[in-house]
């Protein structure tokens, strides 16, 4: 199932003016960051190793500046955003549902700039009472080190009340774990709770009935219950 899209138009790196276009952006931001939140933030952590450590506290300054809706001048880290895309190269970036986890698809085409820079361009796109939720996230994408798959996910929200067990009542953090997935304290195999996660998991997606609307914070949850009781 398609959860989140953005479409990035882009001139070659060996072209003497750089430029950078948004296409198709599918951007669902319900509970924020939502999964377009993740998708952009996905684009971020994966290409920002490779680029210019040089152009890193620009960015940081252009995701506040386009988050207070602030008017950006061009050229921004050595490229020109526009509405054109007459030859342009395209590439697709993508965040897909599974039923049981979520996958980034992206494209690795042309250099990192243009892709983080639509990431932040498309954000600033979006309804500023998302928008902090969504830079936040996407700031904290900008120290990510790692494969993207569920620790990432985690990584990002971890700070977050859906996922912040110490703030729910100051409960023991397995208890809280086990309700959400409707465990007995018994119920320690790991088997049985890999099983029981990927049945809520599917059972949370939209496409099996799940409320649209709480899917992003309902994952959340059920991820980081599972890490929880399958820590050590």
């Amino acid at each position: 199932m398609l959860l989140a899209e953005l479409e990035v138009f882009h001139s070659r790196p060996i072209a003497p003016t750089r430029r950078v276009a948004i296409g198709v952006a599918v951007l669902p931001t319900t509970p924020a960051p939502g999964f377009g939140g993740l998708l952009l933030s996905g684009i971020v952590a994966a290409f920002i190793p490779e680029m210019d450590p040089d152009l890193l506290d620009d960015l940081t300054r252009l995701t506040h500046q386009v988050e207070a809706g602030q008017r950006i001048p061009q050229p921004r880290l050595r490229h020109r955003l526009q509405d054109d895309r007459v030859g342009l190269t395209k590439c697709g970036h993508r965040l897909i549902g599974t039923g049981e986890e979520l996958l980034f698809e992206l494209h690795d085409s042309g250099s990192p700039e243009p892709n983080v820079l639509a990431a932040v361009y498309a954000a600033g796109r979006l309804d500023p009472t998302v928008r902090p939720a969504v830079f936040a996230a996407m700031r904290r994408a900008m120290h990510w080190r790692a494969e993207l798959g569920p620790e990432f996910v985690e990584y990002l929200t971890d700070a977050k009340a859906t996922t912040n067990w110490s703030t729910l009542g100051g409960r023991d953090p397995v208890v809280w774990a086990l309700g959400i997935l409707g465990l007995a304290p018994e119920a320690n195999e790991r088997k049985v709770i890999q099983d029981r996660f990927r049945n809520l998991l599917r059972e949370a997606h939209p496409d099996h009935g799940g409320d649209a609307d709480d899917a992003a914070q309902r994952i959340s949850e059920l991820t980081e219950a599972r890490r929880i009781l399958l820590r050590g």
